[in-house]
């Protein structure tokens, strides 16, 4: 017989999926759209709290600018730094997909991998 995994379970695995196959990454987390984080793996002992809170937000706004440019459904947004950058994705009505990554990254490598995972989370929840 075999167990069931709950939605944590299966979330944390696909984290750590998307982990795997980009060691590079600072960071992964997946939040609700009102800014709850639901899963995360962040490596530096962020605040995984605040980082649900702005990402919702940010997705949120990125929409609202989307919308009123007629771009269409958003599916991915950045914020960069010098040292980093933040990228979102839409996974879902229900859920965001934030990954923290140093500069440098190969970006298509990271869209293609975080655009998948994306669409796994949207899934489970």
């Amino acid at each position: 017989m075999t167990a069931t995994l709950s939605k944590q379970d299966r979330l944390n695995a696909t984290l750590s999926t998307l982990r795997t196959a980009m060691p590079e990454l600072r960071g992964v987390l997946v939040a609700t759209v009102d800014g709850l984080p639901i899963a995360q793996a962040m490596s530096d002992g962020t605040d995984a709290n605040r980082v649900a809170a702005m990402a919702a937000t940010a997705i949120g706004l990125g929409k609202r600018i989307n919308d009123t440019l007629g771009g269409g459904e958003l599916t991915d947004m950045s914020v960069s730094g010098l040292t980093g950058q933040v990228y979102i994705y839409s996974a879902g009505s229900k859920g965001v997909l934030a990954v923290v990554v140093p500069t440098g990254v190969n970006l298509g490598l990271l869209h293609m991998e975080a655009r998948d995972t994306a669409q796994s989370v949207a899934n489970i929840l």
